[in-house]
């Protein structure tokens, strides 16, 4: 019979600690989608872990059994909004599934999260494209249908093998002119004449895009806020590429970003957005593409590009589908609401 397992708080600062919680993460995210698992390196989540954060509490857990860890688990609070709600995830390597562990070490961070007045549990999970559309079957959907956590909106997770040419580009930007926008893009911090609007355009970036049945409201605008994770992001060996597209009157009426992980070689699309006033100008279309260019002419050695969209999201997958991209798997995010 099975001995007691042991659930407890980890400290980012203590490295075999860490290291054996990241090893149980990165497993089990490897188990459940194979060569296309997404997995953030070691050295990424102990900077997350360790950074020194305004915004965001972070905490992680280990599962063990006779002194072997089993499984792991995280938390995060966020400090300035969406007070109501926290983020919970519970990775199983797959030789310890079925024995209760996920369970056990689901019930422990969700009692965290309730005694930090949390009312709305979030989560996530994905499968292989291969797999069925709508991840019956799958570990960690079935996981989560167990103990009560409903999809609230679906992604499709894509990738785009590069280079793509310089030929491919050009002509999708004819599509995309831009008549009476100036772009611009750099490498790393966002420039100071741009960064208040881009940290304003990135908090609501989450309510504007498709949200499906998730119980959010948009995130606090602060530029020092913003620029303390940029620090992290350096600490993290990454590299921010950005590009946005300025309005006759100067104000920023599109953003866009992707980052590449020094870990592990590749490209990450993150936020897209155009200013409500300034859509139906392909706006969106034609940052993507500069910045992809400006990505391919100051790092051509990086392989691909991943990104996550709505599945209802048609008009950014049309935009994903000329530019290339390819499905590779589904993502679920997930919630759960206290009575």
């Amino acid at each position: 019979m099975p001995s007691a397992l042991e659930i407890h708080r980890i400290d980012p600062f203590d490295a075999p600690a860490f290291d054996a919680w990241w090893d149980a993460y990165a497993a089990a995210r490897r188990a459940d989608m194979g060569e296309h698992a997404l997995v953030w390196s070691r050295e990424e989540s102990r900077a997350e872990l360790q950074h020194p954060s305004s915004t965001t509490e972070r905490r992680a857990y280990v599962a063990t059994r006779d002194g072997a860890v089993v499984g792991s688990g995280s938390l995060a609070l966020s400090r300035k909004d969406n007070l109501h709600s926290a983020a919970l995830d519970v990775t199983v390597p797959a030789e310890h599934r079925r024995q209760g562990v996920g369970s056990a070490l689901l019930a422990h961070v969700e009692a965290e999260a309730a005694d930090a007045s949390r009312r709305t549990f979030r989560a996530e999970t994905a499968w292989p494209a291969s797999a069925p559309a709508d991840g019956d079957g799958e570990p960690g959907r079935e996981f989560a249908r167990r103990h009560g956590y409903q999809v609230a909106l679906g992604d499709l997770q894509s990738r785009l093998t590069l280079p793509v040419t310089d030929a491919a580009i050009d002509e999708l930007l004819t599509e995309a002119p831009a008549d009476g926008y100036e772009i611009r893009s750099w490498v790393g911090r966002v420039p100071e004449e741009f960064v208040a609007e881009w940290t304003t355009l990135d908090a609501v970036l989450d309510t504007e895009a498709p949200t499906g049945e998730l119980d959010i409201e948009p995130s606090a605008a602060d530029v020092a806020d913003h620029r303390t994770d940029e620090v992290m992001l350096a600490g993290q060996g990454r590299t921010s590429f950005g590009t946005v597209a300025l309005a006759s009157d100067g104000r920023v009426a599109a953003y866009t970003q992707i980052v590449v992980s020094r870990d592990d070689g590749n490209a990450y699309q993150w936020g897209t957005l155009v200013r409500r006033e300034d859509r139906g100008h392909r706006l969106g279309l034609r940052i993507k593409l500069e910045n992809l260019r400006m990505l391919q002419l100051r790092m051509p050695e990086v392989p691909y590009i991943y990104t996550f969209n709505a599945e209802s999201n048609a008009h950014m997958l049309a935009v994903n589908v000329r530019l290339g991209f390819r499905p590779t798997g589904r993502h679920a995010e997930l919630q759960k609401r206290l009575s």
